[in-house]
């Protein structure tokens, strides 16, 4: 009995110390795939629009990766009435660089923005859930650093237009 008892104990050993080095590899490894998780997830800022007729605030959220900026809105079936997302640059962008629209499925409305905030330009872009090949670009027309996309119309309705600037707060990370 003795000799099985020692048998037992020796097979669990082993066995345990196996375990626990694959638990330890887990972790480690869920902790990495978090932590890039986590340096790509979006951060937020509450923003205000100045423009001749008023100041309009908005809950942005702000695209500053590429990734980010690639993903943009699509896929999204809806967006809050004072919300919007702020794709922001590290280099000033060309005239020819365009946005699209590929599986988005909200009709949206962009500016194009200076370093100062400022609105060069306002295009409005039509929801696209077809092919890549089928959606049509949108170039910007004008050199730019930051781009402001809002549902379609909301710029039209509060008389916001080239020359009027968006002021943004410093980012808040979403909570963990």
């Amino acid at each position: 009995m003795f000799q099985r008892q020692q048998r037992l104990v020796g097979f669990d050993r082993p066995t345990t110390r196996k375990s626990i080095r694959i638990l330890a590899l887990f972790l480690i490894g869920t902790a990495l795939i978090t932590g890039m998780i986590l340096r790509q997830a979006t951060a937020f800022s509450s923003g205000v629009l100045h423009a001749k007729e008023g100041r309009y605030s908005l809950m942005l959220e702000v695209a500053s990766t590429s990734r980010q900026r690639r993903n943009g809105l699509m896929e999204r079936d809806s967006m809050a009435p004072d919300a919007g997302m702020l794709f922001v640059y590290d280099e000033e962008q060309t005239t020819d660089h365009a946005f699209w629209m590929y599986q988005t499925r909200i009709p949206l409305d962009i500016a194009f923005l200076d370093h100062d905030g400022e609105i060069q330009s306002i295009t409005s872009m039509a929801p696209c859930t077809r092919e890549k090949e089928a959606c049509p670009r949108y170039p910007a027309g004008t050199r730019f650093w930051m781009a402001l996309e809002v549902n379609a119309g909301y710029f039209n309705e509060h008389g916001i237009a080239a020359g009027d600037r968006l002021e943004v707060d410093p980012l808040q990370h979403p909570p963990s």
